[in-house]
């Protein structure tokens, strides 16, 4: 069986992922070069991440399966929604440290803007009544989604928490985004669902749909950097 050549440099380089994410540590990836075009790409990519969220809840197609797993989670319980979000966030974290992911600028921003951006979308995003405009939204919040992630996880300021789960096992393992995300997604679809959480046709197109479009993007945006520093 041939072995494409991306994952045999990936295993043999465990700081570098098939698609050129390097794993820097904080002070590194400041000095790594390009930092305006790279601060200004993390911040893009945070908003369209803001956008992406109110397509998807305002489509009422169901949430990612994030959402599901939180709200099973919530269910099981006796903490509320938001204090679920923030102890999965914390056990995600916690994963990191086998997989040697390294955050970042953007690791932080992505905790304090994400709900702020997805706030004043939901503002500005009325909710269509019609199931084909639902629809639309439902179609476009995933491919905003993706392109949001490839945006600012390829500006390389560090991901937030649950996208740098998906690089570091893509990392580690010499793995494609496209696999790695959507083996996630569905783990942690079948995990919400038995925890009781609501489903939707929208939460299964997500979790299938959003990793062949993010590893697309990524393709595309992740911006490499020349000179890699150790930090």
């Amino acid at each position: 069986m041939k072995v494409p050549i991306v994952q045999i440099l990936a295993l043999m380089n465990p700081d570098t992922s098939p698609l050129g994410l390097a794993n820097l540590g904080p002070l590194a990836q400041l000095r790594a070069g390009r930092l305006p075009e790279r601060l200004l790409r993390l911040l893009a990519g945070l908003w369209l991440y803001g956008v992406s969220n109110a397509l998807l809840m305002q489509s009422a197609l169901g949430g990612s399966p994030w959402v599901v797993f939180h709200q099973g989670a919530a269910r099981q319980l006796p903490l509320s929604l938001g204090m679920v979000m923030v102890l999965v966030a914390v056990a995600v974290l916690l994963l990191w440290i086998p997989l040697r992911q390294m955050p970042g600028l953007g690791t932080v921003a992505n905790t304090l803007l994400l709900g702020p951006f997805t706030d004043l979308n939901l503002r500005i995003l009325d909710a269509p009544e019609s199931l084909p405009l639902r629809c639309a939204c439902l179609v476009g919040g995933v491919a905003v989604c993706a392109l949001a992630t490839a945006l600012y996880v390829g500006a390389q300021l560090g991901p937030g928490p649950r996208d740098g789960l998906m690089t570091g096992l893509a990392r580690r393992t010499g793995g494609s985004i496209q696999r790695v995300r959507t083996g996630i997604e569905m783990a942690v679809l079948a995990m919400g669902v038995a925890l009781g959480g609501t489903a939707g046709v929208g939460t299964l197109v997500f979790a299938l749909c959003v990793g062949p479009v993010t590893q697309f993007f990524m393709r595309y945006l992740v911006l490499r950097l020349a000179e890699p520093a150790n930090g």
